[in-house]
């Protein structure tokens, strides 16, 4: 089984789970989402243990190890990435994210899994939607938007739309629901990982909002801010954000 076959099993058994544990548990809200982040997690790495002994992991879950540092492969997870929405009923805007980091190599394989949706989207299988519409839709965090965002909405003439889960904004853009997701309120390595490996391999735009790189598996895995969006649209975008910020 290829890495990104795996990472596509891993995401899609532990959204099997979160599901199951929606449907049969009485926990509910916080509960519910610490519940589902432990249980995930427990998943996750019994399965990476088993499949690939030999890599690293960086967990959102997890108490972080140094040894990362020194391995040539570290599989970065978020058991479940957007944890409020996975505790309230009918939200669909939650995932599980599976990414590999391969030294010299940034990250090579990915899955963002979207339970609710009943999709897995991995690298090497996901292709980009371009939809055309009047306004473009850009997608921002409903509690940390960027304080640049509203100018740079205005500046495109677009539509603002708040989404929870990193996973389901970088989704909802490869599917052709929206045409940016951009966040400057704080992210850890977890947050991005999966997201950035599925879009990249698509074919759509990812870096920071200053345009440089996306990298992974640093010593203190904090990854503030973030830009995926539809190819042609990411200078100018990148433009606007340093003129608005």
């Amino acid at each position: 089984m290829s890495d990104s076959e795996l990472a596509s099993r891993l995401a899609a058994l532990a959204g099997a789970l979160l599901l199951d544990l929606q449907r049969t548990s009485s926990l509910t809200g916080k509960e519910l989402g610490k519940a589902g982040d432990a249980r995930s997690n427990e998943l996750l790495l019994t399965l990476l243990a088993a499949e690939r002994p030999d890599d690293a992991v960086l967990s959102e879950e997890s108490v972080d190890s140094p040894a990362r540092l020194s391995a040539d492969r570290v599989w970065i997870i978020d058991p479940v990435d957007g944890t409020r929405e996975y505790g309230m009923a009918g939200r669909t805007d939650w995932a599980v994210h599976v990414a590999l980091w391969e030294r010299g190599s940034g990250i090579t394989s990915a899955a963002v899994a979207q339970p609710a949706l009943s999709t897995v989207y991995a690298t090497g299988t996901a292709t980009a939607t371009t939809v055309e519409r009047d306004r473009p839709i850009f997608l921002m965090s409903a509690s940390r938007p960027p304080s640049w965002g509203a100018a740079v909405v205005e500046a495109f003439g677009a539509v603002s739309t708040p989404m929870g889960s990193a996973g389901a904004k970088a989704m909802a853009v490869l599917r052709g629901d929206a045409d940016a997701y951009l966040h400057d309120g704080g992210q850890w390595e977890w947050d991005s990982a999966a997201p950035v490996g599925v879009a990249l391999s698509a074919g759509l735009h990812a870096s920071r909002v200053d345009g440089s790189p996306l990298t992974y598996n640093a010593e203190h895995p904090y990854l503030p801010d973030l830009l995926i969006c539809r190819a042609d649209l990411a200078d100018d975008l990148l433009k606007a954000i340093a003129a608005a910020s």
